[in-house]
């Protein structure tokens, strides 16, 4: 049967076309079905009458080589044709892209990064309120605590804190950028950002605790003044809330430790979404972070508590999210007790487009001129050709 009975017209062209054509002929041996792909004959077709070809040329001359051609060409020209008229019969099955199973929706990245800003702006209007609430030193001296029992203080142990925490975050941050991910990634970093001081400011806020050690230096409390708390919140922020910078020099911020929270939230994320081979590299970024918790406690700057419950939320809150996140059967399991957190209903709009656990694949985070990648190729041909 004819190909153009076969096929009806179209303006729409699929990106990878391809067919099986049937020759039939009543006199002949059985059907015999060859590959067309966009339009073209294949090599499976083509070969045979290139096979003859090459034997009419050794026994025939120049003449039947052209005449094969030409037939070739006539022939490869109306299957051509007949496709491009009549395209209506072929069903192209097109399997779903790991893309539409893993959308980037970079607007649900900005939305959880103001959720994140939000949380982090209104910790630092917390603490002003909790420092004017803090007891003096002479009047409640600092609790006892196990650890300072055994471990006098080191004055500079908690710049080493900060620094590690410091290297953790720009670690991170670096890795994230070559994330193809990222934004899928970065939507839940900012989430958990957010979510984590958001429950800082409630535990600061209802209880309020004593400087862990006489050496604290708290700035005088100012009452009722709107003005100068003002400029004390504007402050913290423009230092990053790091003593290194000499921007926090408020007290009250003690449960839950937020130092604990970025030292190990930031290790968490480095682990998470880093090659498995890599394993030098997590242990170093482990090793920063535990060094970081442990020496908060060796400066005296929190309660073991603080370090205890800020540790506790932190890896707890974060395996939640991301074993609902990996495991996609339980979002909608009846039975699962997890969905019955009150961020479900936020995880919900987050990730209902994932459909499948983010693998650790990396990219450049700006995409490379033509040039340059045409470049790239073009000497890479030549020295795969010379190691030929």
């Amino acid at each position: 049967m004819a190909v153009s009975e076969l096929i009806q017209d179209t303006d729409d062209t699929p990106a990878h076309l391809e067919v099986t054509v049937m020759t039939e002929d009543p006199t002949s041996p059985p059907p015999t079905s060859h590959p067309v792909a966009n339009g073209n004959l294949s090599s499976s077709l083509l070969s045979p009458l290139a096979t003859r070809g090459d034997s009419s040329d050794r026994h025939h001359g120049d003449r039947k080589s052209a005449s094969l051609e030409d037939k070739q060409s006539r022939l490869i020209g109306c299957l051509h044709s007949g496709l491009k008229r009549h395209r209506d019969y072929v069903k192209i099955a097109v399997p779903r892209q790991r893309a539409d199973r893993l959308p980037r929706e970079w607007w649900k990245t900005g939305v959880a990064f103001l959720y994140a800003t939000f949380n982090l702006l209104f910790t630092t209007v917390i603490i002003t309120f909790v420092h004017e609430r803090v007891p003096d030193k002479s009047v409640s001296p600092p609790l006892p605590d196990k650890f300072f029992d055994y471990m006098e203080r080191v004055p500079w142990a908690f710049t080493v804190t900060e620094v590690n925490g410091l290297l953790l975050v720009a670690l991170w941050f670096i890795q994230w950028l070559f994330l193809k991910h990222k934004s899928i990634v970065g939507r839940r970093c900012f989430f958990l950002i957010g979510t984590l001081y958001m429950y800082r400011c409630v535990t600061m806020y209802i209880t309020t605790l004593p400087v862990p050690g006489k050496h604290m230096v708290c700035a005088p409390k100012l009452y009722n003044d709107s003005t100068g708390k003002i400029w004390r919140v504007l402050r913290l922020i423009s230092g990053g809330g790091l003593s290194l910078t000499g921007s926090h020099l408020m007290c009250g911020d003690f449960l839950y430790s937020g130092h604990t929270v970025m030292l190990t939230l930031a290790y968490l994320f480095i682990a998470e979404y880093s090659p498995r081979r890599l394993w030098w590299y997590r242990w170093l970024c482990w090793l920063l972070s535990a060094t970081g918790v442990v020496f908060i406690l060796v400066g005296h700057e929190h309660y073991s508590v603080d370090v205890v419950v800020g540790y506790f939320v932190t890896t707890r809150v974060f395996w939640c999210y991301h074993t609902m996140a990996n495991t996609h059967a339980l979002r909608r399991a009846p039975n699962n007790l997890l969905s019955r957190t009150w961020w479900n209903p936020v995880f919900n709009f987050l990730e209902r487009n994932v459909q499948e656990p983010v693998p650790v694949v990396f990219c450049w985070p700006i995409a490379l001129p033509s040039s340059c990648t045409q470049r790239y190729r073009s000497v890479d041909n030549a020295a795969t050709s010379r190691d030929e």
